[in-house]
């Protein structure tokens, strides 16, 4: 007898199983392995992921004879709407919000492995000059931001000078500067201000502070600032 037609239906391919579990085969499968106690409804919840809540995306297995790991059906698949980014703004609000929710600001500035001259100097001019919480260098992605950076936290008073020097000063860096209230996904995201070019940021999945936790973030001035802001007048 052929091997081939020896193998158990166990050791069948990804495709082969991609093929059974196909819309137009799927009612057939269902009622062969109705026998062996599984239900078309238990079958259909297990093979067809829910458009309103989405599962994970399945991870590719590697496959033999340069076949494509997710099969050949993926054309078919429904588009579900993913989840809102913005929970509570389903709907337009009523009314602004208030701008005393902001209690600080942080100043991300990123760089790379050629402009870190850049970086160094800016925050060594920074330091000199403003009393702000300035954090350590990140090398690497950290947080919600995706390429090496470092930050420095100011409060409000600040910002009508820490803006324009930066933008006079940013020596060509991308920075980002954000709020901080008491949602920090929506200040990494929607409440953002860009000197230069801006960029990805990854924070999608950052929430609301917990039980416990400070409703937001809070700065800790760290520099001493030995160096008069230039103001071009005599």
């Amino acid at each position: 007898m052929n091997a081939a037609k020896q193998a158990p239906e166990a050791e069948l391919n990804d495709q082969e199983w991609a093929d059974l579990l196909s819309p137009a085969r799927r009612g057939v499968l269902a009622a062969a392995l109705a026998a062996g106690g599984l239900s078309a409804n238990a079958l259909a919840q297990q093979a067809t992921p829910s458009a309103a809540t989405p599962g994970p995306a399945p991870t590719p297995r590697r496959r033999p004879n340069g076949e494509s790991p997710w099969g050949y059906e993926t054309y078919r698949e429904a588009t579900p709407r993913p989840a809102s980014v913005r929970p509570g703004e389903q709907h337009l609000p009523r009314e602004p919000r208030p701008y005393t929710d902001i209690e600080s600001y942080h100043a991300h500035i990123y760089f790379d492995e050629d402009t870190y001259e850049k970086a160094a100097l800016l925050r060594k001019w920074t330091a000199e000059r403003f009393k702000v919480e300035l954090g350590n260098w990140n090398h690497e992605p950290r947080g919600p931001h995706v390429t090496p950076s470092f930050y420095f936290g100011f409060s409000n008073d600040l910002l009508p000078v820490i803006v324009p020097w930066l933008q006079l000063n940013s020596l060509g860096l991308t920075i980002l500067l954000h709020p901080n209230t008491d949602d920090p996904r929506a200040d990494h995201l929607y409440y953002t201000l860009w000197v230069n070019r801006s960029q990805p940021v990854n924070a999608y999945a950052m929430k609301k502070p917990g039980p416990g936790e400070d409703r937001v973030e809070q700065i800790y001035p760290n520099t001493r600032p030995s160096v008069k802001i230039e103001t071009g007048r005599a």
